[in-house]
């Protein structure tokens, strides 16, 4: 879920939570310096740990990282080793 262009509490579900004292004056600290509602913190913050737990994503996550190396030794050895036999080739 994208909450980048969230105007409010008003878009989903409006819920009361219980905080620790330090917690929440840390919270709104950091909302006033981002210039944004605590609300919307509270929503980025929560989704953001809700992806972070989520086990598929987690997986995705891993899989594309893979994706992205997968064949990637095997190229750089054989780079490495066509360049070992350019050099020693007389031209």
């Amino acid at each position: 879920m994208d909450l980048g262009d969230w105007g409010g509490y008003t878009l989903g579900m409006k819920t009361a939570v219980s905080l620790p004292d330090d917690v929440f004056t840390s919270a709104d600290k950091l909302a006033k310096r981002l210039k944004i509602s605590r609300s919307q913190l509270y929503g980025r913050a929560l989704g953001e740990y809700v992806a972070r737990h989520a086990p598929d994503s987690v997986t995705e996550a891993l899989d594309r990282v893979c994706a992205e190396l997968e064949g990637r030794e095997e190229k750089e050895f054989a780079a490495a080793a066509s360049r070992r036999i350019l050099e020693q080739t007389e031209w």
